[in-house]
């Protein structure tokens, strides 16, 4: 179709002409509304960020001089951070002439992978960066666990379920509604006022 036949077109219809592949020979346009189409885009992609898990990486640091309650302390803060789906960056600080004993900060490092065990992945093995030295752990990558939906009882389930009609009522036979209780109204009393004597 010629471009100004389908302008034409789209204008009748109070639409946009979009062109869908430039590339293409000859070039695809369709007839849309262009606002509502963008609209929608934009909605499909919140969703989606919405459903993404975005992973954080949190530090644990250790000194190699550390006591054995603070090392067990800061190894359950990554335990937690780890099933929380978080990556963790153990990290150990070497300050003046710490640097000398590196051999102390690799054995807390391999401490600490062996004692996480198999509830983590190591994703870096140790690395020296300036006066740091550090690991870095990722959770293990599980299928996210779906929660079962509560399964309603089956209609004879509930109507067992159902206390019995009290005497003199009929229960309602199975598979259809029970029509609702007859509620009793009192009537209004008139009362009849006898005409007034006339006195002539």
């Amino acid at each position: 179709m010629v471009p100004f036949e389908a302008l034409k077109l789209a204008r009748e219809k109070n639409l946009d002409l979009v062109e869908i592949s430039p590339t293409a020979q000859p070039p695809v346009c369709r007839i849309m509304d262009y606002g509502k189409f963008m609209y929608q885009q934009e909605k499909q992609e919140r969703v989606a960020k919405k459903n993404q898990k975005q992973i954080i990486v949190k530090e644990v640091k250790f000194r190699i001089n550390v006591d054995d309650h603070d090392y067990e302390t800061k190894k359950n803060h990554a335990l937690r951070f780890l099933g929380e789906g978080d990556k963790v960056k153990a990290t150990i600080f070497f300050r003046g002439r710490e640097m000398t004993r590196q051999s102390l900060g690799l054995g807390i490092l391999d401490r600490l992978i062996k004692d996480i065990g198999n509830q983590a992945i190591v994703e870096f093995r140790a690395r020296q960066e300036g006066n740091t030295l550090h690991v870095i752990l990722a959770p293990h990558k599980t299928e996210p666990t779906k929660v079962p939906k509560t399964v309603r009882p089956p209609l004879a389930d509930a109507a067992a379920a159902k206390p019995a009609a009290p005497q003199g009522e009929a229960a309602a036979p199975q598979g259809e509604a029970a029509a609702p209780p007859a509620v009793e109204t009192a009537k209004p009393v008139v009362a009849e006022v006898p005409p007034a004597a006339t006195t002539s």
